[in-house]
């Protein structure tokens, strides 16, 4: 039978773990906490973890989605510490509530909307004319079921830019009944991959990313809003998060964007 001094020490050894979990615990959450959260349109997903990554900052936490579900997360009191969006709209939302920090609100990026199809990425410059864009859509019409995806124009940006876009070229009333509604860009994407649609509307930079689909034309830049890209710093954020922010506008997270097929802010 073991002596009462053996019990003694493996009381102390016990007590002792317990004590070092204790005290590692805190610092475990604390680590958590101190990572930054960047809320970030569907299409920037790429580019982002490549900025960050190649910029050396490895406690990034990113949720991709669509820009309307983040800006609402946002406005329900989600921890984002950096939001950028798809959209100037959505983005005002978020800053009626108060949540960006004051001057803390940037134009990132610029982008282009495209009509793509199954196939390999773009090869050459696509056509950027109504006619180029018209012509696959009036032949995809002539096919009874087959449908048109992108995000849905309720709430997604890129569906909304393709709403405007379609009724610019008096398009949208035959248009309508056969988009497949996506959540986000990257979802409309995935149903071009996948052969669920023959033709999809997104960002050309989505198409860029992809090795499924190839880019039929882009959509004339009149034909619908600028498409940009605002970003924000959140109150409350952390210097980290600061040093983030401002690292996208460096001239390396720029190039990165540039490379993506991203373009700079477009004018007022």
């Amino acid at each position: 039978m073991p002596s009462s001094s053996v019990f003694v020490r493996r009381g102390l050894v016990i007590g002792a773990c317990v004590g070092l979990l204790t005290s590692l615990a805190p610092r475990a959450a604390c680590a958590q906490d101190e990572a930054v959260v960047v809320f970030a349109a569907a299409s920037l997903a790429d580019v982002l973890r490549q900025i960050a990554r190649d910029g050396g900052f490895t406690q990034i936490r990113f949720s991709f989605a669509a820009s309307s579900t983040l800006a609402r997360q946002i406005e329900q009191g989600a921890n984002a510490q950096v939001f950028v969006s798809a959209d100037e709209p959505w983005m005002d939302a978020v800053e009626k509530t108060g949540r960006v920090a004051p001057g803390q609100r940037r134009e990132l990026a610029a982008n282009r909307l495209a009509l793509i199809g199954p196939g390999s990425a773009e090869a050459a410059a696509p056509q950027e004319t109504a006619a180029a864009v018209e012509s696959p859509i009036r032949k995809l019409l002539a096919t009874p079921d087959a449908r048109i995806a992108t995000g849905d124009p309720a709430h997604v940006p890129v569906g909304r830019y393709a709403q405007a876009a379609l009724a610019s070229l008096a398009l949208w009333p035959a248009v309508e009944p056969r988009l497949a509604r996506a959540d986000n860009v990257r979802s409309a994407l995935v149903l071009v991959e996948r052969g669920e649609a023959p033709l999809g509307i997104t960002y050309r930079t989505d198409a860029l990313a992809s090795k499924n689909v190839r880019v039929l034309a882009l959509f004339p830049l009149a034909a619908h809003p600028p498409i940009r890209y605002p970003a924000a710093l959140l109150n409350g954020a952390s210097p980290d998060a600061q040093r983030f922010f401002q690292h996208l506008f460096a001239p390396a997270a720029q190039a990165a964007l540039r490379q993506a097929g991203f373009g700079p802010p477009p004018g007022p």
